[in-house]
């Protein structure tokens, strides 16, 4: 039987029933209306309600239409920054848009002053200048790598609804304005009309709930498409695209949004919304009416019900993690019969960060006496964030040798987890 056929696994189950639990909650809510200013969005049947959800180790979880296709429109914003970020890095690319909120609408004449930059990548004039960053001559060039980077982001092939773009086109004397703008103070890379063209059929791209989990998830992952396991962006670009999310995502309901919701997201008035827990998750969610500054109002119920609920605000505080020390042997007693007086080994453990580190060493650094040594024993550690290896390797150079030639602090790394 095809994997698709097959009966769904009891985590998949329960995954979809919360899924789906939110769902419910969130239908009620009839406020808002379906965008209009796209004449061609007026179409979308409004009662459309479908969430997913995409680990960063490839698992799906999906309710509702999760598959229901609709216009990414403002969602592809972080995504195309990232692709610029990628391509020409972070200083040349806020050479020419900036990283700053604005507490403005999205489609706000938003540059700064001193600069011409736009504010940040996520309102309008910024992203038009974003597009125009990305390589090609033409708007067709543009797009075509455009296209081919949110593919790999939702891990297929998308589609253009070409009745969209049309629709774009002819309404979007606005966008073509903040183009102009922006070409005169020297930011646009190129000319509104093949900028605005190109941004057009960007935002015209059809995707799913379950196609911006999986966009969400890969930057979620440090740049890894969580299904496909191809690496799309680096590290630093996932990022610096998820740090600009946090604060600008969600225009000017952001710092509403962060306190209420607590996770990076984009949202677009074809209704869907993009967020992410860092290292964990992605969430797509569709639902096409919108409120007054063109936030999904079910979307946005959604999430904050998920968030609420189960505790995914990103500052959430949380119960002291366990702790990195296992054991804590001194001389032939414990966990190494060999260590002879009173030299002290500590067994480690878990996934060890910078602040792993540091409990460690102002734990254990004061049991160090002149003719005691320490070994920190790596072997039960699964990974050590370079911080933390840092941290740890120039503990054991600093702190030097017992007068008999002993190493005061000796990292026993069996599996080579402290990397070179």
């Amino acid at each position: 039987m095809a994997a698709a056929e097959s009966a769904p696994s009891p985590l998949n189950s329960a995954l979809a029933a919360v899924l789906g639990s939110v769902l419910e909650h969130a239908r009620p809510k009839t406020s808002g209306a379906v965008a209009t200013y796209i004449p061609e969005l007026a179409n979308e049947d409004p009662e459309q309600l479908g969430i997913a959800l995409a680990s960063v180790r490839g698992t799906v979880h999906q309710a509702g239409d999760s598959d229901a296709e609709f216009t990414i429109q403002s969602v592809s914003k972080p995504f195309v920054f990232a692709l610029a970020l990628e391509q020409s890095g972070l200083a040349a690319v806020t050479r020419h848009v900036g990283l700053e909120p604005s507490g403005e609408p999205f489609n706000a004449i938003s540059l700064e002053e001193a600069t011409g930059r736009p504010l940040n990548p996520m309102i309008n004039a910024g992203a038009i200048v974003t597009t125009s960053l990305i390589r090609g001559d033409g708007a067709d060039e543009k797009f075509a790598v455009i296209d081919a980077g949110l593919s790999a982001f939702a891990g297929r092939t998308l589609d253009v609804d070409e009745a969209v773009f049309a629709s774009e086109a002819d309404t979007g004397d606005r966008n073509r304005a903040l183009g102009y703008l922006a070409r005169a103070a020297g930011t646009l890379a190129s000319t509104s009309e093949v900028a605005t063209t190109a941004y057009f059929r960007q935002c015209a791209v059809t995707v799913t709930a379950r196609d911006l989990a999986i966009m969400a998830a890969t930057l979620a992952g440090g740049g890894v498409n969580p299904v496909t396991r191809e690496r799309v962006v680096s590290e630093d670009v996932a990022r610096w695209t998820t740090a600009v999310m946090t604060s600008s995502g969600m225009y000017d309901a952001s710092g509403e949004w962060l306190v209420r919701v607590g996770l990076p997201a984009k949202s677009g008035v074809g209704g869907g919304i993009a967020a992410l827990q860092p290292e964990e998750f992605g969430i797509g969610t569709f639902s096409p009416r919108l409120d007054g500054r063109g936030n999904s109002v079910r979307g946005v119920a959604m999430l904050e019900e998920l968030s609420e609920r189960h505790g995914l605000h990103m500052l959430e505080h949380r119960d002291a993690p366990l702790s990195p020390i296992g054991e804590i042997s001194v001389g032939g007693a414990g966990a190494d019969s060999e260590v002879a007086g009173d030299d002290v080994v500590a067994m480690l453990r878990g996934d060890l960060t910078f602040g792993n580190a540091e409990e460690v060493l102002t734990r254990l650094l004061p049991l160090l006496e002149s003719e005691r040594s320490i070994t920190l024993d790596f072997g039960s550690v699964t990974r050590v964030g370079e911080p933390a290896a840092r941290i740890f390797r120039w503990a054991a150079e600093a702190l030097g040798e017992t007068a008999d030639g002993r190493a005061r602090v000796e990292l026993r790394d069996p599996d080579g987890v402290l990397g070179a």
